[in-house]
């Protein structure tokens, strides 16, 4: 090894910093101090270049003559692209066709990190990809090529200049290392790729080779797909890229500087909240702020001012007297807006745009009439505003399909550029216009596009292509669609988290019991316990198992067994760190995601029948009336005896003619579960409902659905329920009382009461009954009491209905937020965590940790003190724990829309498929409507007139026979059912159409 050399920088250079302090005397009295802070770097002259055969290192990655594809650099390059690159490309940086070896400087990556999280983590991931050829050099810590800032140099320019020198020696570094003996036109270069005109007049000028991004891409062996990924041009970018749109008469008012939008924020003329789009209306849209009982309405294009669903915003609120109410519409973007052209000149765009706002304006003059002219909506009017700024933006790649109205050619072969429309599959964003050589080969696919630009001049975002996912419908495709959409981390565990596996893989066993052994050090043997698990069908990750057992003394021991995954997820490892990342793991229709390697999901870690297992148990002292005598926590070895379905457990203990031990168990636990229950609610613990169906596939083999109907619950399904919910109550109890700073706890807020006023007006007018929402007991009491004698199913569906006031339950650290605020709304608990799922949410990992610290089985990791760490994860898991919901609703819809589709095709012939729904919510063109049975929600649309009485929920139908038919929201109605391609997703879309009292076909 060669001898290293250290070099310490003159004191001259080290970079100097004050801080200024307050501190109090003795006496009192407040004196303010100054810290001078001297931060000194040592350069190395041996910091690696990375180049096969001249790299002196062990594992150099970059080939010796870089990548000789390229037209313009026929003797081999390699690239080293700015900071801007990665922030504004790194699509493309990430494309398997960019093949050239990619050298990333340490300046850029800080300045990366600095400027954005998620595309840091990009990087990083970058650099870990076989198949791409990159090098960090760490160019800060190397005496060739670190920079001091001069005089008044911005940070910016000094960053821009580090990245230069660094670019300048390598291109010295290879031909001293190279060149002796040739033409210094036959070495490789090393080339600047930079989109910052000024950065590359600079390094023309110090003679370093540079190049434009789109300038470089069209030289390169894959341009006609490369192009189509590159970014659209940023303001500093000196070449127009053609088709960019000129200046053109602004459509928004422009955005405020963000300093101003903070200045507004602090001082209370502007408020800051999250735009959310209106799905049913793409011209009206919300933001909820802490300071209005009912959230903000923004109406019309210019009030919404180019915000995305999910962005960060500033509100200016209008005056009181111009608050209005929402529309009672559907409009929707396509049919509004048809003739809208992508390829325009900008002459015939404006004249499409002039099209577009007078269509527009016709509509909210019609929204604002039918609102004005109904008295009832003066109540309704709520807080208006308009968006004045973007703080944060949520734009990240999108789901689309193109649009085949916006092309100019279909012909497959023509390579020439098209604009083009792209349309999300989420319908709350707005259709992407995009440039594309490809763009007849990519109809009828799934596609990912993301977004660069949305300037105030054009009506649409404008954005690029990054990749084909596959052809609409199909089942792969639309399978990975959906994981982009919701952004499931689905990617496969890197080489680095499995070695974290126990290296005997799927031969590891329990080692015979020894005092001695890690394994087997504080754990109890709990193996001849009667122990069972209870789960859906087919489970394989199974987290839990529970025994119970009468006492001597005739009380109940019952006790809970959940994986022990701490065992072998130790903190600051890949393994642990992949499974913070992932939060969750995901359940889709036809396929799970999983947070932890599958070695531990389906074996190690699950509680399998017939095999020794690591666990975590909560063993209770039940009285007769399942009353807490004294809990205790310990770590376990179990041995389960058997894995149920919930319907063969139920089979089990409702057989008279069975009565051995495991059947008396789950007699045992389902007799206290029933009295758990029963003091939950006395205790005003809500019964809510949500809509769970059962998709039924051709074979087991087969991921083809050919039918769906309404999940079965059995009283076991309580009986598991009502002990996961003991376990998790009492654990968030000793770990907040020893970690009261940083518990990891879930909390279920009390919704606002505004909330329910649709609700509580809706029972009173249309079913004389008063839902008191008070507190969680009163509205317990209510929700038993909305019953209908006539309509079993009624009530179930106001429970639906309530449940979509509530807000949602989140994870917080116990010490970010005060005592009181701890509860769970929905269990009626003064306290709450989730202990019992370790497999498959991160958030039970760190309550086991704390458990364990807490009954003194091994101490607590230093992250786990601290309370900004603890806050940083738990915000990262509620985000992956909403995603992870959102992501298998949309996989059941959508093969719920392939299994009824099957349905209506059985043996070859079409047949209608008919069923029962309920009116939930009437609009002025339409009825929103809900499929019992199928636990579907959908929309019926009339294009003809109709009446529409806001006041009274309802809208009245004209019937062939002339009669006058009115329709009321809880209806029940026969609605058709009919699998058509929705226009936003591509996918088999449920629509619905009036069968009874009024077939609203002709309609």
């Amino acid at each position: 090894m060669s001898p290293v050399t250290i070099l310490k920088r003159p004191r001259d250079e080290a970079v100097q910093t004050q801080r200024k302090y307050f501190r109090k005397t003795a006496k009192g009295k407040v004196v303010k101090g100054r810290l001078d802070f001297l931060r000194e770097r040592y350069l190395r002259d041996d910091i690696d270049c990375g180049i096969v055969g001249i790299s002196e290192g062990q594992n150099p990655t970059l080939p010796a003559r870089g990548d000789l594809s390229h037209s313009a650099y026929r003797h081999g390059h390699y690239i080293l692209p700015d900071t801007n690159v990665f922030l504004h490309q790194m699509d493309l940086m990430e494309s398997e066709l960019l093949v050239a070896p990619i050298i990333i400087l340490q300046t850029v990556m800080e300045e990366v990190r600095h400027r954005s999280l998620p595309l840091f983590n990009r990087l990083k991931a970058l650099t870990k990809i076989d198949s791409k050829q990159t090098w960090i050099f760490y160019n800060e810590f190397s005496s060739n090529t670190a920079v001091v800032r001069e005089g008044e140099e911005s940070p910016n320019d000094k960053n821009d200049r580090a990245i230069r020198k660094a670019a300048a020696w390598y291109n010295s570094h290879i031909k001293e290392t190279r060149g002796k003996g040739k033409q210094s036109e036959s070495l490789p270069i090393v080339l600047l790729l930079t989109d910052d005109a000024e950065n590359r007049r600079r390094a023309e000028k110090e003679k370093i080779p540079c190049v434009s991004v789109q300038k470089y891409v069209s030289g390169t062996k894959e341009a006609a797909k490369l192009l189509d990924i590159v970014a659209a041009a940023e303001d500093n970018e000196m070449e127009l890229i053609p088709g960019a749109i000129t200046r053109r008469p602004a459509l928004y008012p422009d955005h405020l500087p963000l300093a101003t939008l903070q200045a507004g924020v602090r001082s209370g003329t502007l408020y800051q909240g999250y735009f959310a789009a209106n799905p049913y209306n793409y011209l009206e849209g919300n933001v909820n702020l802490p300071a209005f009982t009912k959230p903000v309405l923004l109406i019309g294009r210019e009030c919404m001012n180019r915000a995305v669903d999910g962005d960060v915003v500033a509100v200016e609120i209008f005056p009181e007297s111009d608050w209005k109410a929402a529309g009672d519409e559907v409009v929707d973007q396509d049919a509004a807006l048809k003739d809208d052209d992508a390829d325009d000149s900008d002459a015939e765009r404006e004249e499409a745009d002039d099209k577009a706002r007078i269509e527009e304006e016709r509509i909210l003059r019609r929204e604002m009439q039918a609102v004005s002219g109904s008295d009832p909506k003066e109540k309704e009017k709520q807080p208006t505003g308009k968006i004045v700024g973007i703080i944060k933006r949520n734009w990240r790649p999108y789901v689309c399909h193109i649009d085949r109205t916006s092309l100019t050619t279909l012909v497959t072969t023509s390579t020439a550029q098209q604009s083009v429309f792209a349309t999300p599959v989420d319908r709350k964003l707005p259709r992407i216009r995009m440039r594309t050589r490809q763009a007849p080969t990519l109809i009828d696919q799934k596609i990912l596009v993301s977004v660069d630009r949305w300037d105030n001049n054009s009506r649409y975002p404008e954005g690029h292509f990054v990749r084909a996912l596959g052809k609409v419908e199909s089942k792969e495709a639309e399978t990975e669609s959906l994981m982009l959409e919701y952004d499931v981390q689905y990617r496969p565990f890197g080489r680095a988290i499995l070695d974290c596996l126990p290296p005997e893989g799927d031969n590891w066993i329990v080692p015979p019991k020894d005092e001695s052994h890690p394994a087997w050090r504080g754990r109890e043997d709990l193996r001849d316990l009667i122990i069972c698990s209870i789960d859906p069908p087919n489970c394989q990750d199974i987290d839990d198992a529970l025994h119970a057992r009468l006492l001597p003394n005739g009380n109940i021991e019952a006790g809970v067994h959940i994986a022990d995954v701490s065992h072998f997820v130790a903190m600051d490892t890949p393994m642990d760190a992949e499974a913070a990342s992932r939060g969750t793991t995901v359940y889709l229709v036809d396929k799970r995601i999983d947070m932890l390697p599958h070695l531990l999901g389906t074996n190690l870690c699950s509680l399998r029948p017939h095999v020794e297992r690591l666990a975590f148990s909560a063993i209770w002292e039940l009285n007769a009336d399942a009353e807490i005598v004294n809990v205790r926590f310990t770590k376990s070895v179990i041995a389960s005896k058997m894995a149920f379905t919930y319907e063969e457990a139920q089979q089990r203990k409702d057989n008279k003619e069975l009565n051995d031990e495991l059947t008396q168990s789950i007699r045992l636990l389902n007799s206290l579960a029933i009295k758990l229950k029963a003091a939950r609610m006395r205790a005003g613990a809500l019964n809510l409902a949500s809509p769970e169906v059962k998709i039924h596939m051709d074979s087991a083999e087969s991921s083809d659905p050919i039918d769906v109907e309404q999940k079965a619950l059995f009283e076991t399904n309580s009986l598991v329920e009502e002990f996961m919910l003991l376990a998790n109550i009492s654990v968030a109890r000793k770990i907040q009382q020893t970690f009261p700073m940083t518990a990891v706890l879930r909390r279920h807020m009390p919704p606002p009461r505004t909330n329910f006023e649709k609700l509580q007006d809706l029972l009173w007018k249309l079913k004389k009954v008063t839902l008191d929402v008070s507190s969680s007991g009163a509205l317990a009491a209510s929700l038993d009491a909305c019953v209908d004698p006539s309509e079993p199913a009624f009530n179930t569906l106001v429970r639906i209905m309530a449940t979509r006031c509530m807000l949602s339950a989140e994870y917080f650290c116990s010490g970010s937020v005060s005592d009181d605020t701890f509860g769970h709304y929905g269990l009626a608990s003064p306290i709450y965590t989730h202990f019992t799922s370790p497999i498959r949410r991160y958030a039970d990992v760190l309550a086991h940790r704390q458990l364990a610290a807490a009954i003194g089985h091994v101490p607590l990791h230093g992250s786990l003190h601290s309370k900004s760490y603890v806050e940083k994860i738990l915000s990262g898991v509620n985000r992956r724990h909403r995603l992870a919901q959102m992501a298998g609703r949309a996989s059941v819809e959508f093969y719920v829309g392939l299994a009824l589709k099957a349905r209506g095709q059985k043996g070859g012939v079409a047949v209608d498929v008919i069923e029962e729904a309920f009116v939930i919510r009437a609009f002025r063109n339409g009825l929103a409507v809900f499929v019992h049975s199928l636990g579907l929600e959908g929309l019926v649309t009339f294009k003809k007139e109709i009446q529409f009485n806001a006041e009274e929920y309802n809208v009245t139908i004209p019937a062939p026979d002339g009669r006058q038919v009115t329709i009321s929201v809880f209806d029940k109605v026969r609605v058709r059912i009919v699998v058509e391609q929705d226009k936003n997703t591509l996918r088999g879309k449920v629509k619905m159409i009036l069968a009874s009292p009024v077939d609203s076909t002709d309609l």
